[in-house]
This record gives structure tokens, sequence and C-alpha cells, in this order.
């Protein structure tokens, strides 16, 4: 008995949590059991020392504080895709009197639910994903408060389309920081694209926010928006025998499995906010980050598709030792997605550049190729775009071009003149031989 209310405060916690447990976890437990558990570990606790009780208090609180301490999962925010229905319903239904609120969603402006198959005009309205999206009206804005994890860099990935022939652009913010995307560019023919932006969480919630930066001569223009994720990105370590970060693409934004279009990663400059850690897009064009599920990828999961000839351009600052001689290499691809040959890049290195065809074995769908260049400095700059502007055989329209994956910058054991070794070894054994005589 002395032993154990010794240990009273522990138990009574261990009894406490389990309690809390039970409560969260699908088991059925019936109330006399609760209430029957419940006392004994009160009356323990009221059988401890006062300094036993109140640190049992602090810590039970602190480890429910945790507990109830959730960030937001990776995949769609509440009601991202926009399929929850109203409290007044949807526009379609007869109960609908004036506009429908967004459930999970505070909107500003001209905010409204539409649904796949719609007619406005002479004109089919473009639903993503599902049945139901949001378009949002001139000057217009719908955001969400997400619980993050402060410091982490999240990437934002969601679904766009634009209603009219006019420059549309869709605003996406984190304030204080914002991307705008011109929708203007049809990726492929059916009028909507994935998009992926970054964001710095600075607080342990941000607020998201979409909206439409233009004033239309048509009202009813404005961009339509879909299925809305977001992922928490991590930057890969520098390999051991490679100077570049994520050279395989595995880290990236969040992909959904039942779209097949990859994910568009539109101009980003800044390095420490990418959706594709490491690299940034440094170009006017979008770039198409693509998965194993819908595309040919050389290694992995992941690869990236160049799109639009140089205005479609990725690149990496890697670090170097001046005066060494490195070797960059790379896996080039067909993504199998029915584009026109021929495929080239043009890889950059430093000071060195060179394109290379896409000529691949015939029982391969991807070539390495080979890049040597002298380090300048203690950062090398590399880079990728596609030499030609491809589009699908199929529709003629849709962009599409070079896979690059696996990228690698190492530095070469061949740095030495060529000889300079045998020379060395030759002297070495005449050394030896005047030894031994």
């Amino acid at each position: 008995m002395v032993q154990l209310e010794r240990h009273s405060h522990l138990y009574s916690l261990c009894l406490c949590l389990a309690l809390l447990k039970k409560q969260s976890s699908t088991l059925h437990v019936s109330q006399r059991e609760r209430k029957r558990e419940y006392f004994w570990a009160c009356r323990y606790m009221a059988r401890s020392s006062t300094r036993m009780k109140w640190v049992s208090i602090f810590t039970l609180l602190i480890l429910s504080h945790s507990a109830l301490t959730t960030f937001a999962e990776d995949g769609l925010v509440a009601n991202g895709d926009f399929e929850a229905t109203p409290s007044n319903g949807f526009p379609n239904e007869a109960i609908v009197e004036g506009p429908s609120e967004v459930p999970n969603w505070k909107s500003n402006g001209t905010v409204e639910l539409v649904e796949s198959g719609q007619k406005q005009g002479g004109m089919i309205l473009i639903v993503p994903q599902g049945r139901h999206a949001v378009r949002l009206g001139n000057d217009a804005e719908i955001s969400q408060e997400v619980a993050v994890e402060k410091g982490s860099i999240y990437s934002v990935t969601f679904c766009a389309a634009r209603t009219c022939a006019q420059l549309e652009s869709l605003n996406v913010s984190v304030p204080p920081a914002s991307q705008t995307i011109d929708l203007q560019t049809l990726y492929n023919v059916q009028g909507w694209n994935p998009y992926a932006v970054s964001f710095n969480a600075e607080e342990e919630t941000f607020r998201l926010v979409f909206k439409n930066p233009g004033m239309e001569d048509d009202p009813n223009c404005g961009p339509i928006i879909d299925n809305i994720a977001i992922k928490k990105l991590f930057t890969p370590p520098t390999p051991k025998d490679n100077a570049v970060i994520n050279g395989d693409f595995e880290e990236g934004p969040w992909m959904f499995t039942n779209t097949s279009l990859g994910v568009l990663l539109p101009t980003n400059l800044d390095e420490e906010t990418s959706s594709l850690p490491g690299w940034i897009v440094e170009s006017n064009r979008a770039v198409r980050y693509i998965d194993s599920d819908h595309y040919t990828v050389p290694q992995g999961r992941r690869a990236v598709e160049l799109l639009s000839g140089k205005e479609g351009i990725i690149s990496q600052m890697v670090q170097t030792t001046p005066d060494k001689l490195y070797s960059l290499t790379f896996s080039l691809g067909h993504a199998n997605d029915k584009c026109k040959e021929p495929l080239a890049v043009m890889a950059f290195a430093g000071d060195q550049a060179q394109n290379i065809h896409y000529t691949p074995n015939s029982n391969s769908t991807f070539q390495i190729a080979n890049l040597n260049f002298t380090a300048k400095a203690a950062r090398t700059r590399i880079a990728f775009y596609s030499i030609y502007y491809n589009t699908r055989s199929d529709d003629m329209s849709s962009l599409c071009g070079p896979v690059v994956d696996d990228v690698r910058v190492w530095f070469s054991s061949s740095n030495s003149l060529p000889g300079l070794s045998s020379f060395r070894l030759g002297l070495a054994i005449l050394a030896l031989a005047l030894l031994l005589m």
C-alpha cells in the first residue's frame, strides 16, 4: 500500500490518459466503467501529496494540450473540393434564396458556387473535379484559416480554370506573401490545370486567400478554382556524393491521384519557399511536375517535364570548389504522353552549355546525359530548358516536352591532366626498383 501511494500520481495520470484515449477512440466503454475508473483515479490523486498532485495535473494539461494541438494533414483543406452542402443548399436547389454560402470558407465580393455542366450564355463552365467549384467575380476572394507548424514551408496545390478569353489571373496569398498566377496560357485542351505555390508558416495558423485581382468588363468572367490541398515540405539533405538538393525530384507539392495532368509549377525565384525544394522556376511559363502513376518517369516516382521551350526553365545553385572539375549527369526521358518528337534539352553548368537530344536505346524510355565543367566559384548554377516547343500528337495543342530526372553534380576524379596519374605511377615504380637494387 505504501508503494502504491508513493506512485499514486503516476497511476492516476495513466488512468486519466487511458480515459482520454478511450473517449476519443471507437471502443465501446460503458458509462459505469468510465465512472468507476474516474472515481479511483480521483481518489488516488486526492491521497497523493499536494506537490505530486499539482505535478500530475500540470503534466496532464501539457499532454492534453499537446494531443489537442494538431496541424493540418497533407491533402485537401476543409471543404477544399467545395462539395460540402451549404446550409441553404447549392444554387440549383429549390430551397436556395440568395447566394449560397461556402462551408468552411469566408468570402468577400461575388463568390459563386458553380456546378459541372452549368451553362452561362453560350458557354459551359468548367469544373475541374467533382460536381462543384467556386468562381470568383471582380475583386472577390475566399479565405480559410489553416493550422500549420510554425517555421515550416507548405505547398498549396489547387486546380484553376479561366471562364473567358480575356486575360485572367488568380492571386494566391498567405499574407503578407502572395503570388499571382497567369491563367491566360492554356497548357492542355481540358481548359484547367493543377498549380502549386508555397509559403512559409510564420505563425501556428495562416490565412490562405484566393483572390481575383482583375476587373473584367464582363462581370460573368472570373477564374474558377477547385481541389485545394496543402502539403508540408521537407528539404532533403545534400547527398554525400552529389551536390544537388532534391535531384531526384521526389520531394514536391501535393499531387491528386485521380488527376492525370501533373502539377504546374509557375515562376518562383525564391529557393527558400519553392514547391520543388532546392529548385527555382526562373521563367515566364511553368514546368510540369509529374508522377509515375500517370507518366513514364526515369527513376523513382516523380520527375519534371519541361514545357514551352526557353520559357520554362528550372535551375539550382549547387556548392562547388573553385577550379575543380565536376560532372553534371541527369536522366533524359519521354513522359509517354503522346508528345511529338524531337525532344531535346539545353543543359547548363557554370559557363558550360550543351544541347542534348533524346535518342534512347530501343529497349529504354530514357538515357543518361553528361556535361563536364570546371567550377569558377563556391556556388555554380545548373539549369535546364526544352529546346523545342512540343505539343501532343493527339490534340496538337496540349503542351509537353522532355523529362528530366536524377540530376547529379559530382567531383570528377579526372581533374588531373591526362596521363599525369600514369606518370606518377611510373615514378613510384622506378623509385621502388632503385630501393631494391
